[in-house]
């Protein structure tokens, strides 16, 4: 019993911490950040931070690095199903980690998540294009159409994220899964 209590303890201060530097990073630069602005926020002390992360910017690769795992499991769990049912799951992900992902799109952040978000993206809808075999698209042209396919859904999920979430989910999925097919279709009749 005891080692749930610490192991439950442990978890809502790492996710305090990681709420903290992302809340963060919405308004300032990543290395203006200090540990004791993210303790404080977390409502930690210095030494607890220095339990759980080495740094600023471990803290930082650490978010970054499982927020790309979840996400990348979730979009393979959900890469057959149709347009609508796949952003309905991805905007909810992403609406219920709001803090996080209004870091990845606040200009205050490297960039480095949202560049990696995007491959995993364009990387998915690749290999369902590829997989679907509906177009004479060669290699390069493919790899195109799949990055502005993938830049297009960021784009309106940017929006929506950096707005403050004030679109419901319902409209951001309906409005994503139209342009998606939209551009499926322009890939699909591709000669």
């Amino acid at each position: 019993m005891g080692e749930k209590t610490v192991d439950r303890r442990s978890l809502k201060t790492r996710k305090a911490l990681i709420n903290a530097l992302s809340e963060l990073l919405i308004n300032k630069e990543l290395h203006k950040v200090t540990v004791q602005e993210i303790s404080d926020k977390a409502e930690v002390n210095r030494v607890t931070f220095y339990k759980h992360f080495l740094d600023v910017y471990d803290l930082y690769d650490k978010i970054e690095e499982e927020t790309l795992v979840e996400l990348g499991l979730l979009v393979l769990q959900l890469e057959q199903l149709p347009a609508e049912e796949f952003f309905s799951h991805i905007i909810g992900y992403i609406s219920e980690n709001r803090v996080i992902f209004k870091m990845i799109f606040s200009p205050n952040t490297t960039g480095q998540l949202r560049s990696k978000l995007s491959n995993i993206i364009e990387g998915i809808f690749r290999q369902v294009q590829t997989e679907k075999q509906t177009s004479d698209l060669n290699d390069k042209e493919l790899e195109y159409m799949s990055c502005y396919r993938a830049q297009g859904c960021l784009a309106i999920i940017s929006k929506w994220v950096l707005g403050g979430f004030t679109e419901p989910n319902d409209f951001i999925i309906k409005t994503i899964s139209q342009l998606d097919r939209n551009t499926e279709d322009l890939i699909s009749a591709a000669k």
